[in-house]
């Protein structure tokens, strides 16, 4: 959930022009959809921080305190980011090739994780952490402000901040003409793959010690936000203007401002707010900021960053969603037979946006269990398998992606069905011990 503004943490210290509501629509047109032939890839990796040897034990802020410390020194290649509830995030810079990324983010964890086992924590890929209620470890006017925001319509917004975790796969939002590459089917696709993403990579079953009835409880959080915080604009063939209009359209989370806190008006759209000019008019930077407190499933950055999926399990189970998402959206051969896969689950949208739709709610629900999405499942992992060659995979990520279609995949199961067969206790281990990945 890296989305800190790059302005100064007190607000806006100069004046500046403020904008007009046709300036604000052009402004997001301009930037949301930078098009062209997709080449480059990112990946974000959040991880929750758990006490080494005792997990279930919650970590003292002071613990977190010097730990974060002691990583500050280290010289890594990704932005490491501290989320609300202490959380770690690595976002890796825009690559070149799959390989690239991997190699990158890897030797990133690898120096994260060492410095963390010298302070007896560890990194857990968990969507959603199964044990700790919500504890909020940064204290900062813009968590102080989504707190206060979120509060307004229930719990949901403190367990998105502070106890669940993701991987965000990060991919060029494609050419400005029409073809399996292009952005406008780009959009479309990462619309209604995204369900079958959230299915086979469920990893979020447990909140408070007890299953929730989701396999994905993390996307079932996100949902509960509310559509003008964490949903995307309905779908149709002018990406831009849809999410111009959605921005727009939004509900303004904060004004920030230089001392005290934020204000966090109630009700108060971007349109609104351009249009009314109270308490002070929007500018430039209060848009981008705006832009970073909207939270939908595929967000367009002049990329496109695909939210939905769950923290992975294992030092290295980040790197299978993200090769398998590279494969679908960047082969142009498996990008087609992604797009006739999914095709008709477009029917179980209702026309409705994402993830407030019966097929995403399905998805986080029952994950691959569900007929349909294993079925569309198993044709896009297999047809991104074949690909990875053709992208320059190294054999152990292509062994990797097969050992998760075969195990998982093929068998209508997800993470999660792991998760709660350990707390089951059916999987030949004792009942409630070891839920670590």
């Amino acid at each position: 959930m890296s989305d800190a503004s790059t302005a100064p943490a007190g607000g806006c210290t100069e004046p500046h022009p403020a904008l007009s509501e046709a300036e604000v629509e052009a402004l997001v047109r301009g930037i949301c959809f930078k098009t062209g032939p997709p080449r480059r890839l990112g990946v974000e990796v959040e991880w929750l921080v758990h006490e080494l040897r005792a997990p279930q034990l919650p970590v003292t802020p002071e613990r977190l305190d010097a730990a974060y410390a002691a990583l500050r020194p280290l010289s890594l290649r990704s932005a490491l980011t501290v989320e609300p509830g202490g959380q770690l995030e690595l976002s890796s810079p825009p690559a070149d090739s799959l390989t690239e990324v991997i190699a990158t983010v890897s030797a990133d964890l690898d120096a994260v994780r060492a410095v963390l086992r010298e302070n007896d924590l560890t990194l857990v890929g968990l969507g959603h952490d199964p044990w700790h209620e919500p504890r909020r470890f940064l204290r900062e006017p813009r968590y102080d402000a989504m707190e206060t925001c979120f509060d307004r319509t229930g719990p949901s917004g403190r367990a998105m901040m502070c106890t669940s975790a993701s991987v965000q796969v990060c991919v060029d939002a494609g050419h400005e003409e029409p073809g399996p590459l292009g952005h406008v089917r780009r959009w479309w696709l990462a619309h209604h793959l995204g369900p079958v993403l959230v299915a086979a990579f469920a990893n979020s079953p447990l909140a408070g010690h007890r299953p929730t009835g989701w396999l994905s409880t993390r996307q079932l959080v996100w949902t509960r936000i509310g559509p003008g915080r964490a949903g995307g604009p309905p779908l149709d063939a002018d990406p831009r203007g849809a999410w111009s209009r959605h921005v727009l359209d939004s509900p303004v989370m904060c004004v920030r401002r230089d001392g005290g806190p934020w204000d966090v008006p109630e009700g108060l759209t971007f349109r609104e707010w351009t249009r009314r000019g109270v308490p002070r008019p929007p500018t430039r930077e209060d848009l981008d900021y705006h832009v970073t407190t909207l939270f939908p499933p595929v967000r367009p950055r002049g990329h496109l960053e695909l939210r939905m999926i769950d923290a992975q399990p294992g030092d290295d189970g980040w790197i299978v969603p993200l090769a398998v998402v590279a494969a679908l959206f960047d082969d142009p051969e498996v990008t087609e037979t992604a797009y006739r896969a999914v095709k008709p689950l477009a029917e179980r949208t209702l026309g409705l946006p994402a993830p407030h739709n019966p097929l995403w709610l399905d998805a986080a629900r029952s994950g691959l269990a569900d007929p349909e999405l294993r079925e569309v499942a198993v044709t896009c992992f297999t047809a991104a398998l074949d690909a990875l060659p053709r992208l320059g995979a190294a054999p152990e990520v292509t062994d990797a992606v097969a050992a998760y279609l075969d195990h998982y995949v093929v068998r209508g199961r997800c993470p999660a069905d792991d998760l709660l067969d350990r707390q089951r206790g059916t999987d030949g281990r004792a009942h409630g011990k070891d839920l670590r990945p």
